[in-house]
């Protein structure tokens, strides 16, 4: 049930996780001129307390952290990062929980294609190597806080969070009033108790993170396309076409369109087709500004 003690568990767990983020995040933000959108009152730019985007097919998502290049209070920016925070209890539940993510933020970034956003999760629980590895092999970056280090961060502030699916709502319910009742300097404690146990993992992410937004562009590729169109109705005709083909000597010389390949120096790269100058003009003049 949405509203169960084990739900408002699972909700003080992915709190935990955005407020051990947000510091690390603002500082990156703060150090390169980026705006670091996330929960909260913001401005003119949006309104409401949401991060919402709308994908390439027009549907919004509520995300947790999203960094903007010239983005402000008053000004929504161009999505250069995404990322998101997730509790899972159980394995089982796992890999729903990364196609969830996967369904919310890859139309988003095939949106912003142009932009090349970073996409990062910060996870913590349990969560099996096959959902990890279905995370990273669609371009994810992946921090995971191991279940034992969750348990381990609550023990050490006194609260026993260790849970299994028959585990009573009552004992639930009496962690969450246990803390609900720390103070401001326990609740640190326990932020900087797991983030102890797990910093190679955040040194490593954001790493990760620096290497890919300091990016510079690498080189530019322009290849000018140039021939008809010849259409084929069985496949010995397009194989004999290619067969005859005389490479030296093009047998019809009409401009088709523009390929434009920008490499970057961490191996990122925008490949992008246009069919006039003033195309390729503005998309050069976006990614110099990147």
């Amino acid at each position: 049930m949405a509203n169960s003690p084990s739900h408002k568990f699972g909700q003080i767990i992915g709190d935990l996780l955005e407020e051990i983020m947000t510091p690390p995040l603002q500082q990156f933000c703060d150090q390169r001129g980026f705006y670091l959108d996330k929960k909260g009152e913001r401005g003119a730019a949006r309104s409401g307390k949401k991060v919402t985007w709308e994908d390439k097919f027009g549907n919004k998502h509520d995300l947790d952290f999203v960094i903007e290049k010239n983005g402000s209070i008053n000004q929504k920016g161009r999505p250069i990062a995404f990322i998101e925070a997730a509790w899972r209890r159980y394995t089982k539940h796992s890999r729903n929980k990364t196609q969830e993510i996967q369904g919310a933020i890859l139309p988003i970034a095939e949106k912003y294609y142009w932009d090349q956003p970073f996409l990062g999760t910060v996870l913590a629980g349990e969560f099996t190597d096959g959902s990890l590895t279905q995370m990273r092999s669609s371009g994810f970056q992946v921090m995971y806080f191991p279940y034992e280090t969750v348990i381990s961060a609550f023990q050490f502030v006194g609260i026993n969070a260790e849970f299994d699916e028959s585990t009573p709502d009552s004992d639930f319910q009496h962690a969450i009033n246990q803390i609900e009742t720390l103070d401001l300097t326990q609740w640190n404690q326990l932020k900087s108790n797991l983030i102890q146990q797990n910093s190679q993992l955040l040194n490593d992410f954001l790493s990760k993170l620096t290497e890919y937004l300091d990016r510079q562009i690498d080189r530019i590729i322009l290849i000018p396309l140039h021939g008809a169109e010849n259409e084929f109705y069985s496949m010995n005709d397009a194989l004999n076409f290619i067969q005859n083909y005389d490479l030296k000597v093009p047998c019809n010389s009409t401009f088709k369109k523009f390929e434009v390949i920008v490499w970057y120096n961490n191996s990122n790269k925008i490949d992008a087709q246009f069919s006039t100058k003033e195309e390729v003009f503005r998309f050069l003049n976006y990614v110099a500004t990147t």
